[in-house]
């Protein structure tokens, strides 16, 4: 009795298409932002306080994806709501492209956040549901991978593309996905939840091949599947409130590791550093990030979860702090500067240390990434996907990418007033102190779940 993956890495290519669009979305504001700041019509000029929030609006219209993910997830279906989530990507695309005015383009950014907040819950739990444990790390982990390597796309192909041909290109991938998922089967977790046993077989030898042992399978599912519905009184129950609180805490932790404001600012951090073009330097981050989350997703089912959660957050750590330190070398000791916006304190740096150790600003942004993405990035999106109990999930999962988008819209958000606040140094110093938090949590929160299925991860919470 052997298991055959071809079609599960199929099924899996077809379900991250959609965080690859998701990357898409994110990655797309850094080249649009400069051009729409100089564009000749006066009605889509954007001002700086306009840049920003078309860059992070997105998060917004995510964290409410989250809701009506956690929602669609449970009611309809895993396989239909990934499918449904292509419309506001193609049609945010075009609201985009024909916008009249700054309301437009921001309605547009919306829904393109929305669709994106629906596919970052529902692709891992996809993925998660219909793998098995010896490949669901490495295939859970491409979740990530595809969205920094959309990020990527979007940073290379802004390099040519102006704004209008650059959001026809984004609206691609997610029509590939509506196609290609209408050939894929619904998870058989979900399946057996609503008692289509017959079809969950199906599913199974789908993903399985016919010489794998569906039945078996079949059983250990169906004992851990309890009798339907969830009411609120059940989150009393540790089995269901303690994976729940880990996965918000796991997701807090990733956004206050300061990541989005790191990457939000790059160019400017390159720009300090005298590099002549920040936008090829943006897509030297981009190739690091993928480099790094491609080598997490081949070493996770070998290592374990936490372990590379540990490595990430010490290199995290230490690269925030070397930020800290880069900048009070830098910067002039002027306790109350009366301009607290970040550009001008970046740019007004005293120029005689600027370019002697300006390298150490590019080095510590390249560790700070390379470390996310070996840890920090993939393994919370693999982990709130796994350990849930299946009656749970998609409330539970719902509040988890509530919490992601919100956090992610406040730190980009304030990331201004904070560098205005405590100084720069201060700030990264603060991220420092985080990512030190992070690894505390994780020797003393979160579970290995390397190796277990879906259903022993269950029973783990229920014992403890």
């Amino acid at each position: 009795l052997r298991v055959q993956n071809k079609k599960l890495y199929l099924a899996t290519f077809a379900a991250v298409l959609g965080p690859l669009s998701f990357g898409f979305v994110l990655g797309y504001s850094s080249p649009v932002i400069p051009e729409l700041r100089k564009i000749n019509d006066p009605k889509l000029r954007l001002d700086s306080n306009q840049a920003s929030w078309f860059g992070s609006v997105v998060t917004l219209g995510a964290a409410a994806g989250g809701i009506l993910g956690g929602y669609l997830v449970d009611k309809a279906g895993r396989k239909p709501s990934l499918m449904l989530c292509s419309i506001p990507y193609v049609f945010g695309y075009i609201v985009i492209i024909s916008a009249q005015n700054v309301w437009m383009l921001y309605f547009g950014r919306m829904l393109t956040g929305l669709a994106s907040g629906i596919t970052s819950l529902v692709v891992p739990m996809y993925i998660s549901e219909v793998s098995h444990p010896k490949v669901r790390g490495m295939l859970g982990s491409c979740v990530q991978l595809m969205v920094v390597t959309g990020i990527l796309g979007a940073y290379v192909a802004g390099i040519t593309l102006k704004w209008h041909w650059l959001a026809v290109l984004c609206a691609f991938p997610s029509c590939i996905m509506l196609l290609f998922m209408s050939f894929m089967p619904e998870t058989p977790r979900f399946l057996l939840n609503r008692h289509k046993r017959s079809e969950a077989i199906a599913s199974l030898r789908f993903l399985r091949g016919p010489h794998a042992d569906h039945e078996w399978e079949c059983r250990q599912i169906e004992a851990s599947v309890q009798e339907e519905g969830l009411n609120l009184s059940e989150f009393k129950n540790p089995s269901i409130y303690r994976p729940l609180l880990t996965g918000v805490a796991l997701m807090f932790f990733q956004q206050v590791t300061g990541i989005n404001a790191v990457m939000f600012y790059a160019e400017t951090i390159f720009e300090n550093a005298d590099f002549k073009d920040s936008r090829m330097a943006s897509v030297v981050v981009g190739s690091i990030q993928v480099c790094f989350t491609a080598v997490a997703a081949l070493i996770i089912d070998k290592t374990g979860r936490k372990v590379l959660l540990y490595i990430s957050g010490i290199i995290m750590a230490l690269s925030t702090a070397l930020f800290g330190l880069y900048f009070k070398m830098v910067l002039p000791n002027r306790n109350n500067s009366s301009n607290p916006d970040v550009w001008f304190t970046l740019n007004s740096a005293s120029p005689g240390t600027e370019s002697s150790i300006s390298w150490l600003a590019v080095v510590s942004l390249g560790l700070f990434v390379a470390g996310f993405a070996l840890g920090w990035g993939p393994v919370p999106w693999l982990v709130i996907s796994e350990i849930f109990p299946l009656k749970a999930r998609g409330v539970s999962s719902g509040a988890c990418v509530l919490t992601n988008w919100v956090m992610a819209f406040l730190v980009t958000k304030e990331f201004n007033d904070f560098i205005g606040f405590l100084t720069s140094y201060g700030t990264f110093w603060l991220f420092s102190a985080f990512c030190c938090l992070n690894v505390t949590f994780t020797a003393f929160y979160i579970p290995e779940t390397k190796g277990q299925t879906l259903e022993q991860i269950e029973a783990y919470y229920r014992r403890s």
